[in-house]
């Protein structure tokens, strides 16, 4: 009998038979549970899980009718050949056999699982517990007492008006003059890359990124039709010498940058490196996009040095994108976009093509909870929870064996170096139920790579130091 790892939680938001049936068509598709396995008997998975019968039983029936399992008289529940419950289907005989192969896409999909955040250690976003859900929640609630028909509209072309402001002040801090003519709010800051790169590229042009950098980007940019290059990162930003080399030979069109906490080495960017960046792309006619998403959990210059090129530029070459996601809540999906006033209208236009107009409510949310003064002391602290846990994670890593290739004092990020292939070890882990970041997929180059991403805030379930333990040493 297979005996499956199971995580049931009763603060996601869904009910328990939902979370089961979810969990288990999961490992089904992913082949984790094999044709013919036979499932925990209901009282063994009940008692594993901490459930009723009643749960397990009502799981078990949802998943027979959607064709995962099937009921054996006096044996018990078994995982169903699915492919020849389908109509019209091919059999696995007619077709190529499916590789789950780890990609750009196997990392998003995995990431909105519902495992516990200390089971996901190669996420990308904070737990919940380290937010401020009623924070969201009061903001909700205010928005709910409005006029009705402030909320059944749709909302204005480039977001709401107050918030563009609140967002002046904000970028005025950061020394970007933008007025909120030249701010178009967009669902998050994967959006905003995405009207950009759709306003200055054709099939066949070449992006910039950083190497390792965010992978979601490389998936994006590919079904573009563009041809994504790397630009080796360093300590203190990229490598400059090699920036100019490959703009000479590519051309490129665009250079995605995160200047500032960059995602994953949580290095940021010098003040003379920002100047050489800028240098090259007015050398070589590329514009410059500034992802400054990690922006506000940084503590400022007198902890680490960071420079943004948009502060030199002051949106000229530079388009500076930021959002709310990683501090506030990632379903509002609030980011913004700013840049000249031309580019910011034909961005604008661009999205309501697209996409018609950003949702106004969570816009609302976020500009309640940034002009009440609310989000400074949530920001801060954020960044004392990071200071807090951040060496003891940095010291607990290389006692396990791996290496920290650079000692940030800020962020929530450490790039590792494992001294085997991540993409092994994260296939590993996930069969034991935890989510890894290997380095294979920060590079566009998407080559097996032994560096892997680890989150800091995410490090609290003493399984996945076990596992480490076990697997790298």
């Amino acid at each position: 009998m297979l005996t499956p790892t199971f995580f049931i939680s009763r603060d996601s938001g869904g009910s328990l038979v939902e979370q089961i049936v979810n969990a288990v068509a999961n490992r089904i598709d992913d082949k984790l549970l094999r044709t013919g396995a036979r499932m925990p008997s209901i009282r063994q998975f009940a008692d594993e899980q901490e459930v009723s019968r009643f749960t397990v039983v009502e799981a078990y029936d949802r998943l027979v009718a959607k064709g995962y399992l099937e009921s054996r008289r006096g044996a018990g529940f078994f995982v169903r050949e699915r492919a020849s419950m389908l109509n019209n289907v091919p059999t696995t005989a007619q077709i190529a056999p499916v590789t789950q192969n780890l990609d750009v896409v196997w990392l998003v999909r995995n990431m909105f699982r519902q495992l516990p955040p200390q089971k996901m250690p190669g996420s990308g976003v904070l737990p919940h517990d380290w937010l401020d859900g009623e924070l969201v929640a009061n903001g909700l609630r205010s928005i709910s007492r409005l006029n009705q028909n402030l909320l059944l509209h749709y909302g204005t072309q480039q977001g709401f008006l107050p918030l563009r402001q609140q967002l002046q002040l904000k970028m005025a801090e950061l020394e970007i003059a933008a007025s909120p003519e030249q701010i178009v709010m967009t669902s998050g800051v994967t959006q905003g890359l995405d009207l950009v790169a759709r306003e200055f590229t054709q099939p066949g042009d070449t992006i910039f990124v950083d190497d390792p950098a965010w992978f979601l980007m490389f998936g994006s940019f590919a079904i573009l039709g563009t041809k994504v290059i790397g630009i080796p990162r360093l300590h203190d930003g990229p490598d400059v010498a090699k920036l100019a080399e490959l703009a000479a030979l590519h051309k490129p069109k665009l250079y995605i940058i995160n200047s500032v906490l960059h995602n994953p080495t949580s290095t940021s960017l010098s003040a003379a490196k920002a100047f050489q960046v800028l240098k090259a792309a007015e050398e070589h006619d590329f514009m410059i996009v500034e992802d400054d998403v990690y922006c506000d959990m940084h503590p400022g210059p007198a902890v680490q040095a960071a420079t943004r090129i948009a502060a030199l530029d002051q949106l000229n070459r530079v388009i500076y994108l930021g959002g709310f996601s990683k501090t506030l809540a990632a379903n509002l999906r609030v980011g913004f976009i700013a840049t000249s006033p031309e580019l910011a209208i034909r961005l604008a236009d661009r999205k309501m093509l697209s996409t018609l107009t950003t949702t106004e409510i969570g816009e609302r949310v976020v500009y309640k909870i940034l002009s009440e003064g609310h989000y400074r002391k949530h920001v801060d602290r954020i960044r004392v929870k990071l200071d807090g846990v951040r060496d003891d994670i940095t010291k607990r890593l290389e006692q396990q064996g791996m290496k920290v290739d650079y000692r940030t004092p800020a962020g929530m990020f450490l790039w590792t170096e494992t001294g085997c292939d991540t993409n092994k070890l994260t296939e590993k882990a996930m069969e034991q139920g935890y989510l890894l970041a290997p380095g294979s997929l920060f590079s566009p180059s998407q080559l097996p790579s032994t560096k892997m991403r680890i989150n800091i805030a995410a490090m609290s379930d003493p399984g996945v130091w076990e596992f480490l333990k076990r697997e790298i040493n």
